[in-house]
């Protein structure tokens, strides 16, 4: 039976599901963070270590202002309303990404939340925003190289933005998408991938649990017979 510490998810399909229920793509991302929540639910009760959560890629910044804008002020909000309920569940939160070119209140906000909840064991939540995994490997050889380090595996994995962490045993996408869409690219090389047909904002705690009970049953090598 295989443990389970971290998983990873691509939360796909708000916008989509906005503008097919309601013709809002901003109401579908509003019932995503519904989603977030009743999934830091239920990580916590499976005694989850890690979950790591595609928030805003390099890539979504081509979408329009108003939708980023409209992101930002959502997590601003969520920031806003449960900081002390991260406080309380003994969560702690992790940026994982580049997040200058962000609005400085919010930027201000997710540094604070770091922070206060930087000695929190409950559960490490991730939030990759402005992440890109191809510009986060560049990133790591940059350092590497002012560092005057050796190049190799575990140097590499020192420098990257999830240093000191397990990799995911799992990635989940919704969506009905099956791609990693430069997310995580070298942590995931052994990851078990589940991609999933439903919408994120329609994926519940039973949904999330169903997989984790999966993977406990997948037997995993590791290149050994």
């Amino acid at each position: 039976m295989s443990n389970i510490n971290h998983v990873a998810i691509i939360m796909d399909g708000n916008g989509r599901w906005g503008s097919k229920k309601f013709n809002s793509r901003k109401y579908g991302h509003q019932k995503g963070i519904k989603t977030v929540e009743k999934i830091i639910e239920a990580s916590i009760k499976k005694n989850l270590k890690y979950l790591t959560l595609y928030t805003f890629s390099t890539e979504n910044w081509k979408r329009p202002k108003y939708e980023i804008n409209f992101l930002f002020d959502l997590l601003q909000e969520y920031l806003n309303k449960n900081l002390d309920i991260l406080l309380k569940n003994k969560i702690k939160l992790k940026i994982l990404g580049n997040i200058n070119k962000f609005p400085i209140k919010l930027k201000n906000s997710l540094n604070n939340a770091m922070k206060l909840t930087l000695k929190n064991k409950k559960l490490q939540i991730n939030l990759a925003l402005n992440y890109g995994s191809k510009d986060e490997i560049i990133r790591s050889f940059k350092l590497l190289t002012k560092k005057k380090m050796t190049i190799n595996i575990k140097n590499i994995e020192k420098n990257l933005y999830t240093s000191n962490m397990p990799d995911p045993d799992i990635l989940i996408r919704t969506g009905n998408t099956n791609r990693l869409s430069n997310f995580l690219l070298w942590q995931l090389s052994y990851s078990e991938i589940f991609f999933v047909k439903k919408l994120w904002p329609d994926f519940n705690k039973s949904d999330f649990n169903k997989i984790l009970e999966k993977f406990k049953k997948i037997k995993r090598n590791y290149g050994k017979i």
